[in-house]
Formats: C-alpha cells, structure tokens, sequence
C-alpha cells in the first residue's frame, strides 16, 4: 500500500486545513517545491497535491506551482485536485507531466463530464468523493448532499475512472484515526482501487489500513499528521512496503 504526502496549495503556500475550512488552515512552508523534494527525499513514490484556491475558485489558482513541482521531478506520478472542470486544464496538466487529474465538485454535478474525460484521456481520471456519514460533499467540502456515496462510485467506475480517492470530511485534518469500516465499505462495493484520505494520524493507522489493504485499499493519502510528526512518513512507508509488499495486489 502506497503512502502518498500531500501538498495543499494556498496562496502559494503548503497549508493544511481543518475539516476543510479555508479559514482554519496553519502554514506549514512557503516554498512548496522544497516540500515536495523532501517528501521524494523520505521515499515518496506519488504526490498528492490540491490546489484549495482553485477548488473554490473553480478554476487553477496554484498551477503554476503544481507545474514547477511536476517539472522539477519528472519521474513521480503527480496527482492534482482542485479546480479541474474543463478538458483544456486537463490537457495542461498532463502536458506538464502530471499522471492523473482529480475530478471532485464537478464530478457531482456533471456526471456526464466525468465520462467524456474518461473518454478524452484514458488513464488519467480519478474521482474524489468526499462525504460525511456516506453522504457526498461537495465545494471544498462546504456542502453536504443528499447523494449517497457507494452508489455515486459505480457510476464513475463504469465510466472507466482510475481510481477513488475516498475522503471521510469528518476526520480530514483532525488527526482522530482513519475512518476504516468506512473506506473498506466503499473499495468493496466498487472494483476499481480506492485511496483513502482523511485521519492518518500514526503508524497504528497504518497497520489498520494495511490489513485491509488487499480489500481494494490502493494507497493513503497522509497530509497533517507527516507536517506535525505523528506519523514518520519514511517509517510508515517501510512499514507498509512490510506488511504490504509493493508488487502484491493493490500495494
């Protein structure tokens, strides 16, 4: 299972939010390329960047940034989220040697655009559903739906998206443990890999994830608690390549 460092873009900075209030964030770095070339330096073999700006925005805000990231290591897989709502952006993006482009808030609201992506570039469209007690969030988490997340997953899994990135809203940026029964609930009704994000907090959450990993758990996203030292990312690292060697099944 692939533990995978975010970076969350800010008004240029690497930030972390609470629950995903934008006014709750704490400012980790004001040069966020060095923070990706640390995490590379730990042993990150993905990165997870989201641009927050853009995410309310609609549009990129940081993309820039992201493009200096992405150019500067050339050989890690880059996932970003944040303001993707049209195929030009998409098309940017992965000319700038990002791997795959995280749909969210549009995803929701226009299924159908999740599916010409699908179409347009194969390979490179992840969703991220964000939900709070299995209902969907949407707008930088500013709006909880009535659209029940399970369901909405196998619509973009017959659309032919890459993966999921599952985020339990309720635990994001809260170091309280990750939401388990949860994301195994959802990487079992779906057969496409899911990521899990929200409350990582230690290498317990570690453990915890990997024993389920064979379930359809692809990898964890670790944003907090790698910026506050609860969790030693390179420890976590080594300990998931142990106990979920990276050439087995979704590890």
């Amino acid at each position: 299972m692939l533990l995978i460092p975010a970076i969350d873009l800010k008004d240029g900075k690497c930030v972390r939010l609470r629950q995903g209030r934008m006014e709750d964030d704490t400012v980790f770095s004001d040069d966020p390329v060095a923070v990706a070339a640390h995490w590379v330096k730990q042993g990150a073999r993905r990165l997870h960047l989201v641009d927050l700006n853009g995410a309310f925005a609609g549009e990129p805000v940081n993309g820039d940034i992201v493009k200096a990231i992405a150019s500067a290591f050339p050989d890690l897989p880059i996932q970003i989220g944040g303001g993707i709502r049209t195929p030009e952006i998409i098309e940017a993006y992965l000319a700038a040697g990002v791997q795959w482009l995280i749909i969210g808030t549009k995803a929701v609201r226009e299924p159908q655009f999740v599916a010409d992506m699908c179409r347009r570039f194969p390979g490179h469209i992840i969703v991220g559903l964000d939900a709070r007690d299995g209902m969907v969030a949407t707008d930088g988490w500013a709006n909880v739906t009535d659209i029940e997340v399970t369901g909405l997953a196998r619509q973009f899994e017959n659309d032919g998206v890459s993966s999921i990135v599952y985020t339990d809203i309720s635990r994001d940026g809260m170091l309280q443990g990750v939401n388990v029964e949860a994301t195994v609930r959802l990487a079992e009704a779906i057969n496409i890999p899911v990521i899990a994000s929200g409350g990582i907090t230690n290498v317990d959450d570690v453990r915890d994830l990997c024993a389920v990993a064979e379930r359809g758990i692809e990898g964890a996203i670790t944003g907090r608690a790698i910026y506050e030292g609860t969790l030693d990312f390179a420890a976590g690292q080594a300990l998931s390549d142990e106990l979920c060697p990276p050439d087995a099944a979704l590890c």
